[in-house]
């Protein structure tokens, strides 16, 4: 039997990568890098050169940031060594060599790690919910506020809303394969959260459990309040504005109160 034949033996869920996934779902890095960018020069009138993304993973963000041009650089941080591995094969090692060189990744806990001070900062995909702790989150913070220059800002994205706090299953058909957000747990003494991402394809296999999160739940004023606490001189939560069905445009502005929708996602920036 040939590899070919091999290959047509395996189910889609056997062929498939994770992580190529795990990107198609939930991240738009474009997106994201161009935020970061605008923001910035909005509140600081001048370009960020230098940018260091936590709990980096795959270090996508990292790789499109670079891409902006020659002056730009990046610094990954993320505690996982395989994860980091496969955005060195899968990311960097794409990326043309002026940008490869640009690009740095660092395996290392985000609360110890020392790096250069940069322009900005960002811990997206919820990754620092991980901090159930209020004091370690607070450490946390402190670490990034002194990661930063003097005018640096860092950028947080959070989710919210009354469907947050149930245990319940969301179904998103993509291209090729069907992408399921499970919160399979939450305790509201706690706010402590498990929640996993599967993947169901049209051949009807599976990957169950591809990714598991726990968390603990932080909400907008908690984390605002953590924010200033840890030294920040002012923090904006940024409100995504709505289409003509209700639906969210990915435009994200300053928002003092927000909306009382069912599910949100929003970036809080803060300023130091």
């Amino acid at each position: 039997m040939g590899a070919k034949d091999l290959k047509q033996k395996r189910s889609m869920a056997e062929q498939a990568d994770i992580h190529e996934l795990y990107e198609e779902s939930v991240q738009n890095v474009e997106n994201e890098i161009e935020f970061l960018q605008t923001t910035f020069k909005e509140l600081r009138g001048r370009t960020g050169y230098l940018f260091r993304e936590d709990f980096c993973g795959t270090a996508s963000a990292a790789c499109e940031w670079v891409k902006q041009g020659p002056k730009f650089q990046a610094i990954g941080v993320d505690i996982d060594p395989d994860v980091l591995e496969w955005g060195r094969n899968n990311r960097i090692g794409k990326l043309p060599a002026e940008d490869r060189a640009r690009v740095s990744l660092i395996e290392s806990n985000v609360l110890t790690v020392e790096t250069p001070k940069v322009d900005l900062m960002a811990a997206f995909n919820f990754s620092y919910w991980i901090f159930e702790e209020r004091a370690t989150m607070l450490r946390y913070m402190r670490r990034c506020h002194e990661a930063l220059k003097d005018d640096g800002v860092l950028f947080m994205d959070m989710f919210g809303g009354p469907e947050s706090f149930e245990e319940t299953k969301e179904k998103t058909k993509h291209d090729g394969f069907t992408y399921i957000w499970e919160q399979a747990e939450f305790h509201p003494v706690t706010n402590h959260m498990k929640c996993f991402i599967h993947f169901k394809f049209p051949d009807g296999s599976k990957l169950k459990r591809a990714f598991t999160y726990q968390w603990r739940l932080y909400t907008a004023p908690e984390l605002r309040d953590l924010l200033l606490e840890a030294g920040f001189s002012k923090v904006t939560v940024y409100w995504e504005g709505e289409d003509e069905d209700g639906e969210g445009n990915g435009e994200f502005t300053p928002d003092a109160k927000g909306e009382a929708d069912l599910a949100w996602i929003a970036y809080i920036v803060a300023e130091k």
